[in-house]
């Protein structure tokens, strides 16, 4: 079925406003902040020690650990926020009356579905990166055909490929209208990365990343609830997903074998 975008922006917005919509503001707020303290403490670390590369309010946020603890939290923070976001994924596809509530089995094969998100979003990254080398058209086109690629693995209980195939079904005959999405995000992007250099200019890089990741989040909500919301309609749940299908069914409703 085609995507009707007014629709999905409004469903997705109902959605955000909810207690589900709450954890993932905060959710986002974490992984951003941690991901920059942990990067910038890591690239300071590697840095030759001197008066210039002293860690000051101009390095930005940064831990009182090692170059080697950063990275460690690094990699455990990539692993906890694919998993929470399998279990938000989960949550915020509910009907709207129990969005406010986690699912009984939002935890449901937790380790194999966290590993699934972590390769299927590696995958997708590397090729919108390589895909947007190209002439960047074949790059927005990935990205516009794997949009869904958290809530099939998530919701749907799909593996990595399965997930590929589940999005890219689920995006066709609706990529002009989700390419006005990806468009949006990517030029949000680019925006809040323009300014954050203007902060350390002015000697305050801290406040530079605390605001970028705020007004991150503050953008990311909504834009998750109104994919969940696209997901939904694309795939015929108008009224939202009340669990994970065990057998999930390809675009066509025919069940996969």
């Amino acid at each position: 079925m085609a995507l009707h975008l007014s629709r999905a922006v409004s469903d997705g917005l109902r959605r955000t406003l909810t207690k589900t919509g709450g954890l993932l503001f905060v959710g986002f707020l974490i992984v951003q902040l941690g991901t920059q303290a942990t990067i910038n403490t890591a690239v300071a670390s590697l840095l030759p020690a001197g008066p210039g590369t002293q860690l000051g309010p101009s390095a930005g946020l940064v831990l009182p650990v090692s170059g080697t603890a950063a990275f460690a939290l690094f990699c455990v923070l990539l692993v906890c926020s694919a998993a929470f976001f399998a279990v938000i994924a989960r949550a915020i596809v509910q009907p709207l009356d129990e969005i406010s509530t986690m699912p009984a089995d939002a935890t449901r094969r937790l380790g194999r579905t966290t590993f699934a998100v972590l390769v299927g979003g590696t995958v997708v990254s590397v090729s919108v990166f390589v895909g947007t080398l190209f002439l960047i058209v074949p790059g927005l086109f990935l990205a516009t055909s794997f949009l869904f690629i958290l809530f099939t693995i998530a919701a749907e209980d799909r593996g990595v490929i399965g997930g590929l195939k589940r999005s890219w079904a689920l995006a066709g005959g609706s990529r002009l209208r989700l390419l006005a999405l990806v468009v949006m995000a990517t030029v949000f992007g680019g925006v809040v990365g323009g300014l954050a250099p203007l902060f350390s200019l002015l000697g305050l890089s801290v406040a530079g990343e605390v605001m970028t990741a705020v007004v991150t989040a503050g953008f990311m909500t909504p834009y998750y609830g109104i994919l969940a919301a696209s997901y939904l309609q694309l795939r015929g749940d108008l009224g939202g997903a009340k669990h994970g299908s065990p057998n999930p069914s390809d675009a066509a409703g025919v069940p996969e074998l």
